[in-house]
């Protein structure tokens, strides 16, 4: 007895994850995943390489991150041209903004609400954790290591722009989102709004909502959302002028 529990005293003590390097090998392996389905969606989309759009995108994700002490250089921000409302995180940082949301959006605050959630996916590490669970670390390892065909590449890059993350993570994302918002001095009300906003539409435009089925339960988490920003008084602050958004939306619509 002595000696069983004193082995296993031992084994409690050790850091597996540093004996294994498996911490090492995983950071490895999501910064080539992060390359592998950045190429994907480089390839079969079209990126958008307006200077006023990047600087727009670039100042909200750059404020957030000093806000919040978040290091910018790990977030990678592009815009694609798409018709759907969308936006999602691939590994290694890659966030990924389609124009179609920024339209939707009837506001900044509303855009500004959705990258943050997706901010708060990277910074969780829930894009790891959703595909080691879902594909396998050994997969994906093989991933990066092997001659694998594009195929499995591509479906699984398709996996992140299409399918939910779990409850539990999602509503760690939305509530983490409201912090960065707090800290940023950007009211987080028009977050849930946006998606009170696209529940009620759901079912008539569900095809062009992507964000709709990536992120189910819209209206139970604007609810949540909404009963956490109470009495924080925040005083919004806008990122981008008036002007500077009306002429984002413009270019995105004459495209």
């Amino acid at each position: 007895m002595v000696l069983f529990f004193s082995t296993l005293f031992v084994l409690n003590m050790v850091d597996w994850m540093t004996v294994f390097k498996v911490e090492k090998i995983t950071n490895n392996t999501e910064k080539k995943l992060g390359e592998l389905f950045w190429e994907i969606f480089q390839k079969t989309e079209s990126e958008n390489k307006n200077q006023l759009v990047i600087h727009s995108i670039d100042s909200i994700v750059t404020k957030i991150c000093n806000e919040n002490n978040i290091d910018r250089k790990l977030i990678k921000a592009h815009v694609l041209n798409k018709n759907e409302i969308n936006a999602f995180a691939l590994p290694n940082g890659h966030l990924i903004i389609y124009s179609n949301l920024i339209l939707a959006s009837e506001n900044q605050e509303e855009l500004i609400g959705v990258i943050c959630h997706e901010i708060a996916h990277i910074e969780l590490n829930h894009v790891m954790k959703k595909l080691i669970k879902e594909v396998g670390l050994s997969v994906l390892i093989s991933m990066t290591t092997t001659n694998n065909g594009p195929q499995i590449i591509k479906e699984t890059a398709k996996m992140l722009s299409s399918t939910a993350f779990d409850r539990n993570l999602e509503k760690e994302a939305d509530i983490k989102a409201v912090e960065y918002l707090i800290a940023a001095k950007i009211n987080p009300e028009p977050l849930a709004d946006f998606l009170f906003k696209l529940s009620d539409e759901e079912n008539e435009t569900l095809s062009s909502f992507s964000w709709i089925s990536t992120h189910p339960d819209s209206k139970a988490r604007a609810t949540y959302i909404k009963a956490y920003s109470q009495d924080k008084n925040v005083e919004n602050k806008l990122i981008l002028t008036q002007k500077t958004w009306g002429n984002l939306k413009d270019i995105l619509r004459n495209k």
